[in-house]
């Protein structure tokens, strides 16, 4: 209701002309972005996808390793024989649909897109340890409890659970403050701060040993998630051209699925061989994962930024 009676609504005309001026606009982005634009390399990365694919397949079968590591191996192995396929259809010809131009696009992201990507990966592979590994944590240090049949157990569970809506409410409140000291600072300091913060709170799982304090924990894990949802695409969204605002906005979300994966894949096998068993030490590495994103944002190029 509040966009419905708040947001206006422009003429027939006007929107004639809003079209007119953004077909202008696109015809010049078009004719930039064809004199920048090198020929996407599928064949390389063709290559090393489908080698590192086999290596990695191949040691796991050979060490009978977790199956959940084949998810790497396979994956590559897809995405080789995609970026083929891609080849093929270049040579072709066939480059004018949808498939073709997401991949096109994938070698040819903005700078700022590229950066953020990488920030983003690290981000959310913190986020996904969380989310996999609070209840089997926190039951086991926070309650002494590693049986889910247990009273104990069954009582941390309910608490992780409490946790997570606490961190939601913290991010709720937290996100009318982001734009004040994205104001006062810059995107990116704000964004970094938020991500420290976060990574502070998961690390600091391991240091508080009484349950209630963890919801300081959520504290900062709730700021971080408040900047995750809302910076990096505010950052992003001066970077894009307008012609391909949505394909790119696409692929920026890759790099939200892709960090799932790898914390799917890979987490099982390192809590189990790595960590010893426990758990903990996977909330860690996630705190880490997003401190090092926080520094990371630094380096990113915003092209909206104030400079003196």
């Amino acid at each position: 209701l509040i966009t419905v009676f708040t947001t206006k609504e422009y003429s027939p005309e006007q929107l004639e002309e809003f079209e007119k001026a953004e077909k202008e606009q696109m015809n010049i982005e078009m004719t930039d972005e064809t004199a920048v634009r090198t020929k996407s390399n599928f064949i390389t990365w063709g290559i090393v996808s489908l080698v590192v694919g086999a290596i990695m397949t191949a040691i796991v079968s050979f060490y009978s390793l977790e199956k959940e590591l084949y998810i790497l191996g396979v994956g590559a192995i897809i995405f080789g024989v995609i970026l083929f396929i891609s080849e093929a259809m270049s040579k072709s010809g066939k480059t004018s649909n949808g498939f073709y131009e997401i991949m096109d696009d994938l070698f040819h992201l903005p700078k700022t897109m590229k950066q953020l990507a990488v920030v983003q990966f690290f981000s959310w592979f913190a986020l996904f340890a969380m989310w996999i590994y609070s209840t089997s944590a926190v039951t086991e240090v926070h309650f002494g409890s590693t049986d889910p049949a247990s009273k104990l157990y069954n009582d941390g569970a309910d608490w992780v659970g409490i946790m997570f809506a606490m961190y939601n409410l913290f991010a709720a409140l937290v996100a009318f403050a982001l734009p004040v000291l994205a104001n006062l600072t810059s995107r990116k300091i704000t964004h970094m701060l938020c991500l420290v913060a976060g990574g502070l709170g998961l690390i600091s799982y391991m240091i508080f040993k009484d349950p209630n304090l963890l919801l300081v924990s959520m504290l900062g894990v709730g700021v971080a998630w408040a900047s995750i949802l809302s910076m990096p695409y505010a950052i992003l969204t001066g970077a894009l051209p307008a012609k391909k605002m949505g394909v790119y906005m696409g692929i920026f979300n890759f790099f939200i699925v892709i960090p799932q994966i790898l914390a799917a894949s890979i987490l099982g096998f390192m809590v189990k061989n790595l960590f010893e068993g426990q758990p903990i030490y996977a909330l860690m590495l996630g705190g880490a994962s997003m401190i090092l994103a926080g520094l990371i944002t630094l380096t990113v190029y915003d092209p909206d930024e104030k400079t003196s």
